[in-house]
C-alpha cells in the first residue's frame, strides 16, 4: 500500500470512528466528598444507584474509584458513560423519583457530564 493510500485509509477510519454512535457518548464524572467513617455507606449507596441505573436506556458502563491517600478531597470518584446527556437526565430523574440513592449526612456529590476532546495513542479520537 502506498503512503497516499495508507493516509486515505487512516482518514476514512477516523471519519468512521468519529461518526460512530460511541463518538456521541457522554462521560459522567461525579466526585464524592465523603464524611469520615461514611465510606462504606457511600459505596453501598453507589452500588444501589448503579444497579438501578444500569437497567435504564442509554446506560453504557460505570466504575467507582476510591482515593488511595487519606488526605484526598474526593474519597470516591464515579466515571460513567451514557449514550447521551438526555438519557442520563431521564435515568437520574427516574432514580430520584424511585428514591434509590439514600441520604447520607454530610455527603456531597458533584456530577457533571463531559465529552472526550483528547486521548492517548490508543485510538481515542480528538474532537474540537
Amino acid at each position: 500500500m502506498t503512503p497516499t493510500n495508507r493516509l486515505r485509509s487512516a482518514i476514512a477510519a477516523t471519519a468512521l470512528t468519529m461518526a460512530s454512535p460511541a463518538a456521541a457518548d457522554v462521560t459522567l464524572i461525579n466526585v464524592f466528598e465523603v464524611p469520615a467513617g461514611q465510606e462504606q455507606r457511600a459505596i453501598a449507596a453507589w452500588e444501589e444507584a448503579r444497579d438501578f441505573l444500569k437497567t435504564q436506556p442509554g446506560y453504557v458502563t460505570t466504575t467507582l474509584h476510591q482515593a488511595v491517600t487519606p488526605d484526598a478531597r474526593f474519597a470516591l470518584i464515579n466515571v460513567a458513560t451514557w449514550t447521551s446527556a438526555e438519557a442520563f437526565a431521564e435515568a437520574t430523574r427516574r432514580m430520584r423519583e424511585a428514591g434509590v440513592f439514600p441520604a447520607i449526612e454530610g455527603l456531597k456529590i458533584n456530577p457533571a457530564l463531559y465529552r472526550v476532546v483528547r486521548g492517548d495513542e490508543s485510538g481515542t479520537p480528538e474532537q474540537d
